[in-house]
C-alpha cells in the first residue's frame, strides 16, 4: 500500500503541464527531495505568518502562504539537544538519559547502530547531508580535535556533513567538515576544556577589556572574536570562524550542495543557528528589526531562506522538493548576554500569545513554528492537527515507499500534506528533564521543582508543587488551572501520561 501511495504522488506531480499544455513528464523521475529547514530558540511568535507585526519575514511567510501552516506544531523538547535528537531519530528525547544539553565536549548522543532519519533515506538511495548547528555530541568521550573526529554526523547517516559541534556560544568555536576541523593549522593545534582555563589564555573574568559582547550568566569563560563563549579553548587561530559570517557560510555550503546533488534525491538537513546567542548578524542587517540583535538574525535568517528558495527554482527542483520548516524550541531573551533583547522587545511578542518560552513546559516552550512546502503537490491551507518533529521519521518512510516500525514516531504523512486533519491525539513534551502531556485539547503538568535557572532566563518555567490541567482550546494563553473543577479529566490525563511513560514515570 505504501509503494502504491508513493506510486499516486508521482502520477499526480507528473500530470502537470507545461505552457504549451503538453504534460511535462520529465518533472518527476524519482523520488522527492527532502529539506528540513530548522532555526535555533525562534519562537511562536517570532514570524509575521504567525502574528508577528513587528517583524517582517517575508520568505518565511512565503512557505507557510504556498504550504500547510500547523498551529499544533511541536518540537519534543523545550531546548535543543532533545529535539534534534527526536527529530533525527524518532524517538521520544526522555528514554535517554543524556538526552540533555550537550556540552562542546560531549560525546555523540545517537548511538552508531541506532534507526535515524538520515539511515533510513540513505538506505532508499538518497544522497545525505547536514550543514550548520548539530549539538549532539562527538566521539566517544576524549576528542582530539587535530586528527579526525569520530564517530559524528557520517556515523549516524550522512554521508556530507559541515557543521559546528555545538552551539555559537561554546568552544570550539570552528567548522568541522566530514570530521576534519576546516582550516587547522597542524602547527596550531586545538585544545578544547570544559572545566579547566589553560595557563595563560584569556577569559571574560580576567580579561573584560577584551569583550565587544557583555556577559549576563554563564559566558565567561574563552574570548574569540571578542565575545565570551561557554568553555575553555587554546590554539586553532586560522580555523576560528568569523560570526557575522555564520549565517552566509551556510548559505553558501546549502546552496553549492543542491547545485552539486541536484541530479539524484538528496535529503538536506540546513540547521541554521539564528536566533540562539551570541546573536551576532551580518553588518547588512544590523538596525534592520528596530529590536536589535535578535531581531536583526531573524530578519537575516529570513532572507537566507528566500536566498536558499531562489536556489531551489533556479536549479530546477523546487517541484520535486519536500520542505519542512521549524524550530528546534520556543524563544528566549536573555540566554547569557547583554544584547539589548529585552530592552527593544517593544510590542513583539515571541511567544505569540503563548506562556511560557525556552525551558519551559508552558506552550511558548515546545509549540513553534511548523510548515510543510511542497510547490504543486501541497495545496496551501493551515492545520489544526497536533504534530510533532519526531513524527518525521515514520512519515518520511512512509513517503519514499518503505516502512518504519516506531514505538515513538507516528506516520502522519497525509496530515503534513494537508491530505488529513487527524494529528496525534497524545504527545508527551519535555523541558530540562520535566515532561508533560498534551491530549487532545488538554495539556497536564505534574508537580515539580522550580529549575534553579529560573531567576537568570525570566522565563516562567511551568514548574509547580501542584498539578496543573490547561484547556487549550479555550485557554491558549494558560491563565486557567482547572485541577480543582476537573478532577476526572485529571486522573484521565495522569493514566494517559503513566501508560505511555512506562517506568519513566
Amino acid at each position: 500500500m505504501k509503494k502504491i501511495f508513493l506510486l499516486g504522488l508521482i502520477l499526480i506531480l507528473s500530470s502537470c503541464k507545461n505552457n504549451s499544455g503538453e504534460k511535462d513528464n520529465s518533472k518527476v523521475t524519482r523520488l522527492p527531495n527532502i529539506i528540513i529547514i530548522y532555526l535555533d530558540d525562534l519562537g511562536y511568535g517570532d514570524i509575521s505568518s504567525y502574528g508577528a507585526t513587528e517583524l517582517k519575514t517575508p520568505n518565511i511567510d512565503a512557505l507557510a502562504s504556498g504550504g500547510i501552516k500547523f498551529t499544533n506544531g511541536y518540537a519534543s523538547s523545550a531546548t535543543c539537544t532533545p529535539s534534534r535528537y527526536a527529530l533525527l531519530t524518532g524517538v521520544y528525547p526522555w528514554r535517554n538519559k543524556d538526552a540533555q544539553i550537550l556540552s562542546g565536549t560531549a560525546p555523540l548522543l545517537i548511538s552508531t547502530k541506532q534507526k535515524t532519519l538520515p539511515k533510513l533515506l540513505k538506505k532508499e538511495g538518497y544522497q545525505t547531508a547536514i550543514i550548520g548547528k548539530w549539538h549532539l555530541g562527538l566521539g566517544a568521550g576524549d576528542i582530539n580535535w587535530n586528527e579526525r573526529i569520530t564517530p559524528g554526523p557520517n556515523e549516524v547517516g550522512f554521508e556530507e556533513s559541515y557543521i559546528l559541534a555545538a552551539t555559537q556560544d561554546r568552544v570550539p568555536t570552528v567548522y568541522i567538515e566530514n570530521g576534519f576541523v576546516v582550516g587547522l593549522d597542524p602547527n596550531d593545534p586545538i585544545e578544547v576544556d570544559y572545566k579547566n582555563n589553560f595557563n595563560g589564555e584569556q577569559t571574560a573574568i580576567t580579561n573584560p577589556e577584551l569583550l565587544t559582547m557583555k556577559w549576563h550568566h554563564g559566558h565567561n569563560n574563552s574570548i574569540v572574536n571578542g565575545i565570551p563563549r561557554i568553555g575553555y579553548m587554546k590554539g586553532g587561530e586560522s580555523a576560528k570562524w568569523s560570526d557575522i559570517d555564520m549565517a552566509d557560510n551556510f548559505l553558501t555550503k546549502a546552496q553549492n550542495y543542491i547545485k552539486s546533488h541536484k541530479e539524484k534525491p538528496f535529503f538536506l538537513f540546513y540547521a541554521l543557528q539564528q536566533p540562539h546567542v551570541p546573536r551576532t548578524p551580518h553588518p547588512r542587517f544590523v538596525d534592520k528589526s528596530g529590536l536589535g540583535p535578535r531581531g536583526d538574525v531573524i530578519v537575516e535568517a529570513d532572507w537566507c531562506i528566500g536566498e536558499f528558495m531562489k536556489t531551489l527554482k533556479k536549479e530546477g527542483i523546487l517541484e520535486n522538493t519536500l520542505i519542512i520548516f521549524s524550530s528546534d524550541n520556543g524563544p528566549v531573551l536573555n540566554d547569557g548576554y547583554y544584547d539589548d533583547a529585552i530592552e527593544k522587545i517593544g510590542n513583539h511578542d515571541p511567544n505569540g500569545g503563548l506562556r511560557g518560552g525556552k525551558y519551559s513546559l508552558f506552550e511558548a516552550g515546545t509549540r513553534v513554528p511548523f510548515i510543510t512546502y511542497w510547490e504543486g503537490t501541497i495545496k496551501p491551507g493551515i492545520s489544526n492537527a497536533i504534530v510533532c518533529q519526531m513524527d518525521l521519521l515514520a512519515s518520511i518512510a512512509n513517503l519514499v515507499g518503505t516502512e518504519e516500525n516506531s514505538t515513538d514516531s507516528k506516520d502522519l504523512l497525509k496530515v503534513l500534506l494537508g491530505k488529513s486533519d487527524l494529528g496525534r491525539i497524545n504527545l508527551v513534551l519535555e523541558a530540562t528533564t520535566r515532561t508533560a502531556l498534551r491530549s487532545k485539547d488538554w495539556l497536564m503538568i505534574p508537580p515539580y521543582k522550580t529549575p534553579a535557572f529560573n531567576n537568570k532566563v525570566g522565563i516562567e518555567t511551568g514548574s509547580s508543587k501542584e498539578y496543573q490541567l490547561y484547556n487549550l482550546k479555550n485557554d491558549l494563553a494558560q491563565k486557567d488551572n482547572l485541577v480543582k473543577s476537573n478532577p476526572k479529566k485529571l486522573e484521565e490525563m495522569i493514566e494517559i501520561f503513566k501508560l505511555i511513560k512506562g517506568k519513566n514515570y
